[in-house]
């Protein structure tokens, strides 16, 4: 059992939640996240190029690197965080040149080292896992990937094949926190993903109040929060940590309390 599989196993679906390394007070913010009742934790690399991302996250990626934050400081986060909190999965999501650009086996290495248990690259194709996958795979770090919309029947056996962790299905052909997807769209997509892989599928994109995230765990293995986070972080500042903990304790109950729907 990893850290991320642990998470998904317990009784209830998991609340991934997702907030930008180097925006705000992020140490005291990953704290509250797992006080409040997160299960997985994505840390994002800002870049600044975040083509994936909507308004509030590229936002926080800026105000991320205008305060100068380096990849070293995104590596200290990680083992100050695991020195906290031994038991909590973290991911570290974000783009291919912060990634590669030392080499893949630098980063995984750095991943390992700092106790980071998957991670999410938004611009790296499974068609072309060997840019970061094996790397990844032999330090143990999970290679997690996006299933969209869009992703068809012809194409999903690559996506899934070497992914680990989980599967995130982003609900939405889009950027992140500017929509959300019907929830019906989201129950067939969950279904056939599920029917195609073992791992956990944890939904994401557009995700904002406790009941739109109570009706994803209804049929998904997880339910994952960025954009709302990272707005109040933005909104509040250095005073952010208390008000991300209130958010984040609603979102968990309504997860963890949600009733699976038979499949």
């Amino acid at each position: 059992m990893t850290r991320i599989s642990t998470a998904f196993a317990k009784p209830h679906p998991a609340l991934v939640c997702f907030v930008t390394a180097g925006d705000g007070p992020t140490a005291a913010i990953l704290d509250v996240l797992v006080a409040g009742g997160a299960d997985v934790i994505e840390l994002g690399m800002p870049f600044t190029d975040p083509m994936a991302d909507g308004p509030a996250i590229q936002a926080a990626n800026l105000r991320s690197l205008g305060a100068g934050t380096t990849t070293a400081d995104i590596f200290a986060l990680a083992t100050g965080f695991r020195a906290r909190h031994p038991a909590t999965p973290l991911v570290l999501m974000g783009y291919a040149n912060p990634m590669v650009r030392r080499g893949a086996e630098w980063f995984a290495a750095h991943c390992a080292a700092a106790g980071v248990d998957g991670v999410i690259c938004v611009d790296i194709p499974p068609e072309e896992d060997d840019a970061l996958g094996p790397a990844l795979r032999a330090k143990g770090i999970a290679p997690i990937r996006l299933a969209t919309p869009t992703s068809d029947a012809a194409r999903l056996p690559t996506i899934l094949d070497g992914s680990a962790g989980f599967v995130y299905y982003v609900s939405v052909a889009g950027i992140t926190g500017k929509q959300q997807a019907a929830q019906g769209s989201i129950d067939e997509a969950v279904a056939r993903l599920k029917a195609a892989t073992d791992l956990p599928v944890a939904v994401g994109f557009g995700v904002r109040t406790p009941e739109q995230a109570a009706a994803i765990a209804r049929v998904a293995d997880g339910v994952v929060v960025g954009s709302a986070i990272v707005e109040l972080v933005g909104e509040h500042g250095d005073s952010a940590p208390g008000k991300v903990r209130e958010y984040v304790s609603a979102l968990a109950n309504a997860v963890h309390s949600a009733r699976k729907v038979p499949a």
